[in-house]
């Protein structure tokens, strides 16, 4: 069943706008007595089509529930900016598993360097990623892709969260099922560019009380090890 996202939503008509509305319309060619899913906020509304305009397709809601695919945990991943168009596939991979937000961030080792004002640029379309991997995956909701931060900025907002982790190459770190996940809905996930941390990011990190995670002897693309992190995360906390 076709699924389109909305910020709010009523139980008595739902209006679909814009460019969702055309697509509805001109593209998968839908008429009055059809249905689709509106999500909203993680709630999944099934909806039957009562009108469509050039614009607007008018629902009428039939019946709601909270969105059966989205975790009982809220996941945050600050990532070190990585070359190309890695953060892309980052994106897609890491929202089909389950992640609420995503904050790039600039470390030492990072080889691409775009400026806030260059990375702004490109955030648009990072989230039309996101929102198409999420229509894909049946979430609930769509990632938010957030501007690009500071190494010291990003550390400062790990903070608040009730844990952080990094993945850091090196041992002495702890394992995923070490962690103290029970009774955590909110997590942060700190994880690097093609070079990793340096020493100094990795003992900053530390100092402020972000666990650090190893995964092994294998060094993991910055790509995977995403991908792989937050399903260990999702598997360990009963969300897969």
């Amino acid at each position: 069943m076709p699924r389109f996202f909305i910020e709010q939503a009523n139980d008595q008509e739902i209006i679909i706008t814009g460019e969702d509305a055309r697509h509805i319309g001109r593209s998968l060619r839908m008429k009055p007595g059809e249905s689709l899913t509106v999500c909203a906020c993680g709630t999944d509304y099934q909806c039957e089509i009562t009108r469509i305009t050039e614009n607007e397709v008018f629902l009428k809601p039939l019946s709601k529930q909270l969105c059966a695919s989205e975790p009982d945990i809220s996941v945050t991943l600050y990532q070190a900016v990585p070359k190309q168009d890695k953060l892309a596939e980052i994106i897609q991979k890491t929202t089909e598993l389950g992640i609420v937000r995503i904050v790039p961030v600039l470390t030492s080792r990072c080889i691409a360097r775009p400026s806030p004002e260059e990375f702004e640029k490109k955030r648009q379309r990072l989230q039309k990623i996101a929102l198409s991997a999420a229509k894909q995956s049946g979430r609930g909701r769509i990632p938010e892709i957030m501007p690009l931060l500071d190494w010291k900025t990003a550390l400062q907002e790990m903070q608040q969260q009730e844990i952080s982790i990094m993945l850091y190459e090196e041992q002495g770190g702890v394992r995923f099922e070490e962690l103290p996940l029970a009774g955590k809905s909110n997590i942060s996930l700190l994880i690097g560019s093609e070079g990793g941390f340096s020493p100094d990011e990795a003992q900053q990190a530390i100092s402020a009380g972000i666990c650090p995670v190893w995964l092994g002897k294998r060094i993991l693309r910055c790509e995977t090890a995403p991908t792989v992190a937050l399903a260990i995360l999702m598997y360990l906390t009963k969300n897969m």
